[in-house]
């Protein structure tokens, strides 16, 4: 059920591992993880670890969420700038 998660989710971030593939491509609800937890991003679909608007929102609050990411953004000028700045 999608709002158990996305409650379970506000609470701790981490339970987005716990979540259903579908809802790990949520990307409402991934983006309500990252934005306590970067970490939380280890967790999301591929597509969503891809998706440079929802990476670069997640590392301007958790430059460490960049080791996530999907490999071309990895080497994103704009995104590495952004992790290092935090």
């Amino acid at each position: 059920d999608r709002e158990l998660v996305l409650e379970a989710v506000r609470q701790n971030a981490t339970a987005l591992g716990y979540a259903p593939e579908p809802l790990k491509a949520d990307r409402e609800l991934v983006l309500q993880a990252v934005r306590q937890d970067g970490a939380a991003l280890a967790y999301a679909a591929e597509s969503l670890k891809a998706d440079r608007e929802l990476v670069l929102e997640t590392v301007r609050r958790h430059g460490t969420a960049l080791e996530y990411a999907a490999e071309p953004l990895k080497a994103d000028r704009e995104l590495v700038l952004e992790a290092v700045r935090q």
